[in-house]
């Protein structure tokens, strides 16, 4: 009985969150109420309440999921690629697909900017997913001789710092397209002459 009881709960809380994300996708983040979710829901706000603290709470669990399916998007490095060539790959295909998420979904990027003031979780886990990455990147390239590094999770935290400006929410929303990946382009250079450079720490 309890295990069935806590199976029902699961599910109400999947529904709350699907429910959420279809009023958030029609009336934005900001614009929504959680007795506009409730009512969608056909319950009342407190039955959400029971699930999510706050507004805030169900915005962070959304995010989160996004995170999840981007993990997918991260997974791995094309090895089959030149040393040189795989960060600016990888880097481009993530923000090209952050683009295609900002039209698709914007109450996503609403969420983010919104809540940004706090540390989400799910925004963490997204930097260590990032530097995880970029840790397998360096270290491979420096098996290959490519790149240099003292200390590559240091390294690693250095470049996830660098990417920001054209992976932020931030940058994001408020630049040009072509001016996001020139600049992509530039830090990608930058990047790479630092790494391939022997003093490099």
């Amino acid at each position: 009985m309890a295990r069935r009881t806590r199976r029902k709960a699961e599910e109400t809380r999947q529904d709350v969150l699907d429910m959420a994300e279809s009023v958030f996708r029609d009336k934005g983040f900001a614009g929504t109420t959680i007795a506009d979710i409730a009512a969608a829901l056909g319950m009342s706000p407190a039955n959400v309440f029971k699930h999510f603290r706050s507004k805030t709470a169900l915005a962070e669990a959304i995010a989160e999921r996004h995170v999840e399916k981007m993990v997918g998007a991260l997974e791995g490095i094309d090895a089959s690629l030149p040393p040189l060539e795989r960060l600016g790959h990888f880097v481009r295909r993530l923000m090209e697909s952050h683009l295609r998420s900002l039209q698709q979904s914007p109450y996503i990027f609403e969420i983010v900017l919104m809540t940004s003031g706090g540390d989400m979780a799910c925004g963490l886990r997204y930097k260590e997913l990032l530097e995880s990455r970029f840790v397998d990147m360096v270290r491979l390239g420096v098996a290959e001789g490519a790149y240099y590094s003292k200390d590559i999770e240091q390294t690693a935290r250095c470049i996830t710092a660098s990417f920001a400006c054209v992976l932020h929410p931030v940058f994001l929303v408020r630049y040009p397209q072509e001016e996001l990946h020139i600049r992509c382009d530039e830090v990608v250079e930058f990047v790479n002459k630092s790494l391939t450079n022997p003093l490099a720490k």
